[in-house]
């Protein structure tokens, strides 16, 4: 579960509440495409715009519409006492592991961080993946953190912002952060435009946006790599530039795969939670003509 390919799907909604059969819809196709799991209620899952009682129905629905695949649950908020109540929800609905960034209003230290984190580990009867994410928490771990964290039980694995571009440095990078945590923590790489240069160099998993809308795509960039087909991964990751280009310019990737997923009809519009919008007028259509172009390698959009 916590290595090869994770993938994030949408949490289609609009202001009358979650489209339900959207989502379902979204989390049978990566069952059938037989990614490695499913990663409900990340960023892209809009888990900071639901209610307590929306994310336990979502975490319900992912279960029960992944097949065999193993569904990780994200259980961000912005108290502790949130946390473990979100954790309790996703571990009854069948979760075989939880997600959790360390969400603030108020910039959080280390020792908070470390805090939050030990006491939701030693609560927990299934593994947790440590979701480093400062675009959206504005908190960045240390090196020396992953390691405290990750001697904590139930941690599994952690998920890491991007690599370096350069081969050699991102090899580097990995190589020391996996010398700080045990062997039974695996490292995942997020950040899609990084994904087959943190995989070929040495990260087990891709915790992966597209791989939530196309994870034909992205399967194959995760098996290249793990095959060491570098060559391969990074031809396939190249193809997709222009895609990771429109995550720059749209503040990340949830609008422009917000659109994707609408105007590939996979969601109705609006599918995202007010005051965000998906990409509207010029930008629509550059991202319409995108597809288009990049149908060969997003085929199974279809």
């Amino acid at each position: 579960m916590f290595s090869g390919l994770s993938a994030f799907p949408l949490t289609p909604m609009n202001e009358s509440g979650v489209d339900e059969a959207a989502f379902v819809r979204l989390t049978e196709r990566l069952a059938d495409a037989s990614v490695d799991s499913i990663s409900a209620l990340g960023s892209t899952g809009n888990y900071a715009y639901l209610t307590r009682a929306e994310r336990a129905r979502v975490a319900q629905l992912a279960v029960k519409h992944a097949g065999n695949v193993p569904v990780i649950v994200g259980i961000g908020a912005l108290r502790t006492r949130e946390v473990l109540a979100l954790a309790e929800d996703a571990q009854k609905a069948g979760a075989s592991a939880v997600l959790l960034p360390p969400v603030s209003y108020q910039k959080l230290s280390t020792d908070e961080v470390f805090d939050l984190y030990e006491t939701v580990a030693h609560s927990l009867s299934v593994p947790l993946c440590v979701y480093d994410n400062p675009g959206t928490t504005h908190f960045e771990f240390s090196e020396e953190l992953y390691g405290r964290i990750a001697q904590l039980p139930n941690v599994r694995s952690i998920k890491i912002p991007g690599v370096p571009a350069d081969p050699e440095a991102a090899k580097a990078h990995v190589e020391r952060l996996r010398a700080l945590i045990p062997p039974h923590v695996t490292l995942g790489v997020s950040g899609d435009a990084f994904a087959a240069t943190g995989l070929s160099a040495g990260c087990e998993a891709w915790y992966s946006v597209i791989g939530g809308l196309f994870p034909k795509t992205a399967l194959a960039i995760t098996r290249a790599a793990q095959a060491g087909d570098t060559q391969e991964a990074m031809g396939l990751s190249e193809r997709l530039q222009p895609l990771w280009s429109l995550f720059g310019q749209h503040g990340g990737s949830l609008r422009v795969v917000a659109t994707a997923a609408e105007l590939r009809g996979l969601v109705e519009h609006p599918s995202l939670p007010l005051p965000l919008k998906a990409l509207e007028g010029t930008s629509r259509q550059q991202l319409a003509v995108l597809l288009d172009e990049l149908d060969s390698s997003l085929a199974q959009a279809s």
